[in-house]
């Protein structure tokens, strides 16, 4: 039987044995101290086409998320209106695109290069930056490395981290590491992250759950941020 640890989407995925040798990772799951939100990538390109299977979109759109992308919109949008009543800090990461950036030769990813406008790169109008909300432009995959995030993250006294967004393989799981890597705790939002495969999208959680980050249910996220909102649970 699958204990709470394990009670996510990858269940179908991962054969009892691989649990057991995993086994040593479990522990108490939490949304830290302090929190932030931090919106990966939540950019139009990854909805291009619509929400249809991705296999279908991809000859035209080869960085579309397609259904799974457009699956978590109305979840990652509950999660952005409860950080917003929490009165919690919200950050983006979106690509680096503005010319003075020079960013020709600096990539995300070693994929094939597809000619993309500018605009694909902004953020979804569900999940429009507010006033007070910090932009993070990146050049590769993580949104700290060579960028000021940890920097404005500390000005901001933050000292944790909630995570949504895209692709849960690339981008989400770089920033997940090295946010780690820098002391930060980091939740991630199961239902409010996505990817283009399904099959990557629940091993990077797993992967992400037993070494670097708490994957947390969507309404265990909401149900801290509603008791910061209420004053039942410090955000400090």
């Amino acid at each position: 039987m699958t204990g709470y640890f394990e009670d996510h989407c990858w269940k179908d995925v991962v054969e009892p044995k691989v649990l057991d040798i995993y086994a040593a990772y479990e522990r108490r799951t939490y949304v830290g101290d302090r929190p932030a939100l931090l919106a990966i990538d939540l950019y139009k390109l990854a909805y291009q086409g619509g929400a249809k299977p991705v296999d279908e979109l991809i000859g035209e759109y080869p960085s579309s998320c397609g259904e799974n992308a457009w699956g978590a919109i109305p979840e990652t949008q509950k999660l952005f209106e409860a950080c917003r009543a929490a009165g919690i800090p919200i950050v983006y990461t979106t690509t680096e695109t503005r010319a003075e950036a020079n960013v020709s030769h600096a990539h995300a990813t070693a994929r094939q290069r597809v000619p993309k406008s500018p605009d694909v790169y902004e953020i979804k109008e569900e999940f429009a930056p507010q006033e007070g909300d910090l932009i993070v432009y990146k050049q590769r995959a993580s949104g700290f490395y060579g960028t000021p995030l940890l920097a404005q993250l500390n000005q901001m006294g933050v000292g944790s981290l909630i995570v949504c967004g895209e692709s849960t393989s690339g981008c989400v799981r770089a920033s997940v590491v090295d946010a780690y890597s820098n002391g930060i705790h980091v939740t991630v939002a199961e239902e409010s992250v996505f990817d283009r495969s399904m099959l990557s999208h629940k091993i990077n959680l797993f992967d992400m759950h037993h070494k670097y980050a708490d994957v947390m249910h969507l309404d265990e996220v909401l149900a801290h941020l509603d008791g910061i909102r209420e004053g039942r649970v410090a955000a400090e």
